[in-house]
């Protein structure tokens, strides 16, 4: 059951991505930071974890989980050192992500012939 709850509820966050792109005319830039808000905006109100004890990678994997994660280490990070622990706590959680995806698009790109 855990697999067909992961799968539905992943697959309901494409299928908005794929909405907004589609329907709403958005860029994919657009796109994805209206997804990273969403995330935010549902673990600002504590409804992502709850998300994400039903589904589990079916809502950690999608990128609204990068806005979960940036809103829950600024939020965890506020209530321990105040005003500077928000930016603290954003970075804290998502560096690992963060740090990868550069160090491997800079590998990409020396290995391919970027564009641009």
């Amino acid at each position: 059951m855990e697999y067909i709850s992961a799968f539905v509820v992943g697959g309901l966050i494409c299928i908005l991505g794929q909405l907004l792109l589609d329907i709403g005319k958005l860029s994919p830039t657009h796109t994805l930071s209206t997804l990273v808000v969403l995330g935010a905006l549902l673990d600002g109100f504590h409804l992502y974890d709850r998300l994400i004890d039903f589904a589990g990678a079916g809502a950690t994997v999608p990128i609204t989980s990068f806005g979960h994660s940036l809103v829950h280490g600024a939020m965890a990070e506020g209530e321990r050192f105040g005003f500077l622990g928000v930016g603290m706590g954003m970075f804290e959680v998502t560096s690992v992500g963060i740090s990868s995806t550069i160090l491997f698009s800079f590998l990409v790109a020396l290995i391919f012939k970027p564009r641009g």
